[in-house]
């Protein structure tokens, strides 16, 4: 990417932090990753990618949130609590029959983000989980109660696994 087109995507993202990053990262031709790196600082964190596991640990302890694939042809979301995992047979495997379960290809993770931005009218934090190509596997929100606030301890949690992990970096 040319310095002008990401001095341009930064002033852009300055100034509409709550863009969809899918969205602009498909209008500007650029992976996700670079849109979330083009964030102001004060709202990305990024930890390496062989974080994924503790990462997934540690959100399986937080309760209820919201889990989010974002594809050119759907959005799913599923929200509640996120089961532990382990690896097994070259998979990060959800430990659960029913609910959330499945295999998600843990060694193509490439960086662990941690993005707190206003999304429509409200702070959005979220963990993205980014492969080796840029693009984001999916991304995990914290959780929010019964009156739409952040759940306060959740944003504890999540801003603690931050500190640790892209400290280890």
């Amino acid at each position: 990417m040319l310095s002008t087109d990401l001095a341009d995507l930064r002033a852009y993202m300055a100034d509409n932090p709550g863009a969809v990053i899918e969205d602009v990262a498909r209008e500007r031709n650029v992976t996700p990753r670079t849109v979330i790196e083009a964030l102001p600082s004060s709202m990305v964190r990024l930890g390496g990618g062989e974080h994924f596991a503790a990462a997934m640990q540690d959100i399986a302890a937080w309760g209820e949130v919201t889990l989010i694939v974002h594809t050119d042809d759907a959005i799913f979301e599923f929200t509640g609590a996120i089961p532990a995992g382990e690896i097994g047979r070259g998979y990060f495997n959800l430990m659960q029959p029913k609910g959330l379960h499945g295999h998600l290809r843990h060694e193509r993770c490439a960086a662990v983000a941690f993005v707190e931005r206003p999304f429509m009218g409200k702070t959005s934090p979220f963990v993205a989980f980014v492969n080796a190509d840029g693009g984001i596997m999916f991304k995990v929100f914290v959780g929010r109660d019964e009156t739409r606030a952040l759940r306060a301890d959740q944003l504890v949690r999540f801003r603690q696994f931050a500190d640790r992990i892209v400290a280890a970096v």
